[in-house]
């Protein structure tokens, strides 16, 4: 009798222990996909208020109808939480936002901006 209790302690030890490690990991997995979310999201807002900001005469304080000159800072955007942010590509009618996730740096998603509509940068 004392060896069949032991066998069924060690068996639960096993299933605790496997319940735990598969526990964690899918803990991580919805880490990473909750902070891909949020790069998106401040990606879509940097989007919206940079459009705001190009059509904001520049005596206001905004683009006067060009992209050239926007900043993270021209249009009070902070999003460091969420990763990092990297304007590029600037024209007068158009600049690539790229996000770059902080859990997973080799993961990017970019948008390119234009005065009345956004895209998927390849």
């Amino acid at each position: 009798m004392g060896q069949q209790q032991l066998l069924l302690l060690i068996l639960a030890a096993v299933v605790i222990g496997m319940a735990i490690v598969i526990g964690i990991d899918m803990f991580s997995e919805n880490s990473l996909a909750a902070n891909q979310d949020e790069v998106r999201d401040a990606l879509a807002s940097i989007a919206a208020r940079a459009q705001g900001w190009y059509r904001r005469p520049a005596q206001l304080g905004g683009g006067g109808g060009t992209f050239i000159a926007i900043t993270l800072d021209t249009i009070n955007f902070d999003a460091s939480s969420a990763g990092k942010f990297v304007l590029s590509s600037k024209t007068a009618g158009s600049f690539r936002i790229t996000g770059i996730s902080r859990e997973d740096s080799a993961w990017s998603h970019s948008l390119m901006v234009y005065p009345d509509s956004i895209a998927l940068a390849p």
